[in-house]
């Protein structure tokens, strides 16, 4: 019994050991450097910034000049939000008008939906 306690105790004297400054000297660089990483400037994706032509169903809510991805998205949702067709239980919901009908095919759609449905609106 005397030697099956004094293993235990071993083996968590050398445990703490390793544990000590060294470990914590190694550590801290990397997350430095980690950092510095993800503070780098991300370039936009030039698809994202390309001027496409709308849809005559989308040119009725946005206008016919032709626009990039993000701001059809963009005024597509101050259309949405100036005519108030969030869903009021499920703000991720839209509750189409007549124009959105056109663009939409349905009644109702999600907000993650409604995108692809806009994308395949652009050419």
């Amino acid at each position: 019994m005397a030697t099956a306690k004094k293993a235990p105790a071993k083996k968590a004297a050398a445990k703490k050991a390793p544990a000590t400054k060294v470990a914590a000297d190694k550590a801290a660089p990397v997350k430095k450097a980690a950092v510095k990483k993800v503070a780098a400037k991300r370039t936009p994706n030039a698809a994202f910034m390309k001027a496409l032509t709308p849809s005559p169903a989308l040119a009725a809510v946005i206008g016919a000049a032709p626009l990039p991805r993000t701001e059809v998205t963009k005024k597509v949702w101050e259309y949405i939000k100036k005519h108030n067709l969030q869903d009021a239980a499920n703000k991720r919901n839209i509750n189409a008008d007549d124009k959105l009908k056109a663009i939409f095919k349905k009644p109702q759609v999600s907000m993650f939906e409604m995108t692809k449905l806009i994308s395949d609106q652009l050419s």
